[in-house]
């Protein structure tokens, strides 16, 4: 089955490949861009890798994983978004994360709340979820406000590892596309 890419006004998003593992890794050792996805660690090209082919396998098994996002009718990457499966605990059930991140160049300008609706769309449109859940480190406001403008409302706070974290949701009968 090939994995699907997405549109949306502005946007061009498609699956990972094992050629984006370059650029991922460039951007995500970025300063602002690491600050709260890595929390702020410089990751190893490996990580990069693990996370593209973590992604190519959730794709294969569960039909959604990360996808690299540019503009329209270009090729640079300018962020990433995708669904993840998370648990906080070894004793949670396993659920949905969206994620999302956008090159610092780009940011303010809605492209993250763009890449995040269209993930919700597909994940309760096209794959039938019931919920998804997006979650960020305290400090992280612009995030939240991701959040809130694509209709999430706060779930939770939680520890993962020594970190804080604050959850927030939407169910499907409350999605509006």
């Amino acid at each position: 089955m090939p994995f699907p890419n997405l549109e949306t006004a502005r946007l061009s998003l498609r699956p990972f490949t094992i050629d984006d593992i370059d650029a991922l890794h460039r951007m995500w050792i970025e300063p602002a861009m690491r600050k709260y996805l890595w929390d702020d660690v410089v990751i190893p090209h490996e990580t990069a890798v693990e996370v593209v082919q973590a992604s190519l396998n959730s794709f294969a098994e569960h039909g959604f994983g990360y996808w690299a996002i540019s503009f329209n009718g270009e090729l640079d990457l300018i962020g990433f978004c995708g669904l993840r499966h998370f648990h906080e605990s070894d004793t949670e059930a396993e659920e949905v994360e969206v994620m999302y991140g956008i090159h610092h160049e780009h940011c303010g300008n809605g492209l993250a709340t763009e890449a995040a609706q269209a993930m919700l769309n597909y994940g309760f449109e096209r794959i039938g979820l019931e919920r998804i859940y997006a979650g960020a480190d305290p400090p992280n406001a612009v995030s939240f406000c991701v959040m809130e403008r694509i209709g999430m409302t706060f779930s939770h706070r939680a520890k993962i590892g020594e970190l804080d974290a604050i959850y927030y949701k939407i169910l499907r009968p409350g999605f509006q596309s």
